[in-house]
């Protein structure tokens, strides 16, 4: 039965979970009732290429190349026929269908080419018992020196989760993107491949492309040609991240000679009413679509309302070979390892950010200013129909900030309903994550979170209207810590009037929160003016002067400039990430600042106790917060001397408390009263009189007691 549309993520994203743009929209499309399917030419294309027969090709074609090979290259050839023997076991070893392989990679198994040359010490990473990770990061170098030789010696624009993305980064005219759509690699022909299989099988009417990311953008314009060459009845639309944010002022006629439909922002609406017209022969009400009429780009947008994120639906996962996605393991940090390790469903919690105020974000577009949610219940809903249809119970939230009152909503309807996932999520640093939030959020399955301090400085924390400050990010990340979930930080240098200074100072925050296990990983990016943030809207109110117009480019997102007034940031960033790659493997935190660049940087000016004196700092309790019991209820047993026994059953241990009646009469009233599994809300208001009548302390007193810091150890929560 031919097809309504056919979905396609092209090369290449993430190995080792999908994309989830596809199987949003087909969630939602298929709700209104197309036949939809979708393909993940990105896996499906490393997988070809990566196995005994796509070796082999490979091989033959780089010998009967004209241009000499380096040493390196020379040796794998040597070596082929090692690398075609192995390659599919160690793929299968990857996709964890045989982990019986792992003794073996991590003894002789394997070739070894140009990354094994820095080999750490591999004992001081994994130990004596990490057979399954050392043979998971060994396999992952072996693939690196492959995918090496195949963009040293095939194809230049070879990247494993990306596929010519330095040319498309910055894409000034279309003339530059456009030679490159017409030549053909062992790459783009397997590519081709796979396409035309999926197009003869489900014989689609309309073939929609995602192009997430710059490195997509090529592959997707080569399947396209194919498809206008071969199938010139099939209707193309081309929409997704790239798209949403470089190509918002499209004027490049060319490109139409590939697509058919260039929409913007979320596809739900934009092919909602694509399809009604292409399928169903409605009047055409195209929304945030461009077009080409009568040799003009033309841009058409009805006013017709945004799908909100409570109608979207169930994303859709079937048709993608889920199975066959495959970790790597580039480094062993076990927060940074979750983007590439594991297969995660991929879920929103909430459409946009709730604060969207950021100055260096792009607020103005669609998929961060909107803000729209829906209910805890309904989110469950769709958690349990993703596990019921994946068989995996591991959930990465991709909210741009993953609203905190959803999520203790959320999190509260897991533990009720007794359905147990792990996941994890980005966020904002404020101060609403209290350390009772952070437990609740754990006990549901929390395992992680990510979220931007970008630069720790109080002055540009303020500039760039982050809305939170230092001590507020350490309490923060500390009551995460406590509560046993990682932390990830997204970190930013290069702003406009940042100083060297400065720099250095937040280099020094970055390593006490390191050093004081607050923050488990991160990353520092340089920081980019985009035209749709409020920077680039208003540089000059940011003391930007001198910057490049690209309103006449093809692609239209990052404007290069000068900063006259701060320092030349990009000396900073070889230093920057080896303290961090140093701090996230416990490392060199006793190491001088300044040994990390060669050049002169001035001493640090923070305080070398701001980050601990600012964990210590406890709140008052307030009169409304509320007090959620996440255990189980104790049993009571008579003490001695008139004492009353409290056997408190957690699951690694049951605990006893010996407290007098009247106590033990108030916290297991408290207890049950508070318990999470009761859909009532008990304040600090609500108990303080019974705890006065029956401890005579107030509750703010009595929660420091001997038997109260027990309990709050081990699932009291003040939220």
């Amino acid at each position: 039965m031919a097809k309504d549309i056919l979905l396609i993520t092209p090369p290449f994203t993430q190995l080792n979970t999908p994309y989830p743009a596809t199987p949003f929209l087909k969630g939602f499309l298929t709700s209104q009732d197309f036949e939809v399917v979708q393909a993940d030419l990105s896996i499906e294309t490393i997988l070809s290429i990566f196995s005994a027969e796509g070796l082999k090709n490979i091989f033959e074609t780089a010998e009967k190349s004209a241009p000499p090979m380096n040493a390196t290259s020379i040796r794998m050839l040597q070596l082929k026929n090692e690398y075609i023997s192995t390659i599919d076991s160690v793929i299968s070893f990857l996709q964890g269908k045989d982990l019986s392989l792992a003794t073996s990679i991590t003894q002789n198994y394997l070739p070894r080419g140009k990354r094994f040359e820095s080999l750490p010490d591999m004992d001081w990473l994994f130990g004596n018992g990490g057979i399954a990770d050392k043979a998971k990061y060994l396999a992952t170098l072996y693939l690196e020196d492959i995918g090496d030789f195949i963009s040293t010696n095939i194809d230049s624009h070879f990247g494993f989760s990306r596929y010519a993305e330095k040319l498309c980064s910055y894409i000034p005219y279309f003339d530059d993107l456009e030679a490159d759509i017409h030549h053909s690699t062992i790459i783009s022909e397997t590519m081709i491949g796979l396409l035309q299989k999926h197009i003869e099988t489900h014989q689609p009417k309309v073939i929609a492309l995602s192009v997430p990311f710059p490195g997509n953008l090529l592959a997707a314009l080569q399947m396209a040609k194919f498809i206008k060459q071969n199938y010139s009845h099939i209707t193309i639309t081309m929409g997704g991240g790239f798209v949403n944010t470089e190509l918002r002022s499209l004027n490049e006629n060319r490109l139409f000679n590939y697509v058919d439909y260039v929409t913007l922002d979320d596809g739900e609406r934009p092919l909602l009413q694509l399809l009604n017209h292409l399928i169903r022969n409605e009047e055409p009400k195209l929304v945030r679509t461009f077009v080409r009429e009568e040799n003009e780009v033309q841009y058409i947008n009805e006013p017709l309302p945004e799908i909100p994120h409570a109608e979207i639906g169930t994303p859709d996962y079937s048709d993608l070979p889920l199975n066959n996605y495959f970790s790597i393991l580039e480094v062993v940090n076990p927060m940074h390892r979750l983007w590439s390790d594991g297969r995660w469903n991929k879920m929103m919690i909430a459409h946009g950010c709730y604060w969207h105020q950021c100055s260096f974000c792009d607020v103005t577009l669609d998929y961060i200013r909107r803000y729209s949610k829906t209910s805890a219940s309904d989110l469950c809903d769709r958690v349990e129909k993703v596990i019921a249809q994946t068989n995996q119970r591991g959930f990465h939230f991709v909210d741009e900030a993953a609203p905190p009152q959803v999520l203790k909503e959320f999190a509260l309807e897991l533990i009720r309903r007794n359905l147990k996932i792990t996941w994890w999520t980005n966020i904002r640093f404020e101060k609403t994550y209290t350390e009772g939030l952070c437990k609740l959020l754990a006990a549901s399955g929390c395992i992680a979170v990510s979220g931007g301090l970008e630069i720790a400085s109080d002055r540009l924390l303020e500039l760039i209207k982050k809305g939170v400050t230092i001590e507020q990010v350490a309490r923060v990340t500390n009551y995460f810590q406590q509560a046993g979930i990682m932390v990830h930080a997204y970190l930013m240098y290069g702003f406009p009037t940042q100083s060297t200074q400065e720099t250095i100072d937040s280099l020094e925050v970055v390593r006490q929160l390191f050093m004081h296990g607050l923050v488990q990983s991160g990353f520092w990016h340089r920081f980019a003016m985009t035209v749709h943030s409020p920077v680039g809207k208003n540089p000059e109110e940011y003391s930007i002067q001198d910057y490049d117009d690209i309103s006449h480019h093809f692609s239209q997102n990052e404007c290069p400039f000068e900063d006259h007034i701060g320092t030349d940031h990009g000396l900073f960033g070889d230093g920057l990430r080896k303290s961090l790659y140093n701090y996230m493997h416990d490392m060199c935190f006793d190491f001088p600042l300044e040994e990390w660049f060669d050049f002169n940087v001035p001493h640090t000016t923070i305080s070398p106790n701001r980050i601990a004196d600012a964990i210590r700092f406890r709140p008052m309790l307030s009169e409304k917060q509320q007090i959620l019991w996440l255990g189980n209820i104790p049993s009571t047993a008579l003490g001695k001397k008139k004492k009353v026994r409290l056997f408190l059953p957690t699951k690694r241990e049951t605990i006893r408390i010996e407290v007098p009646k009247n106590e033990a009469d108030f916290i297991i009233d408290l207890l049950e009263k508070s318990s999470v599994l009761n859909d009532q809300k008990i304040t600090v208001a609500a108990i303080e009189e019974q705890c006065r009548a029956l401890t005579g302390k107030s509750f703010e007193k009595f929660i420091k007691s001997k038997s109260m810091k027990v309990i709050l150890r081990n699932g009291l929560a003040i939220l």
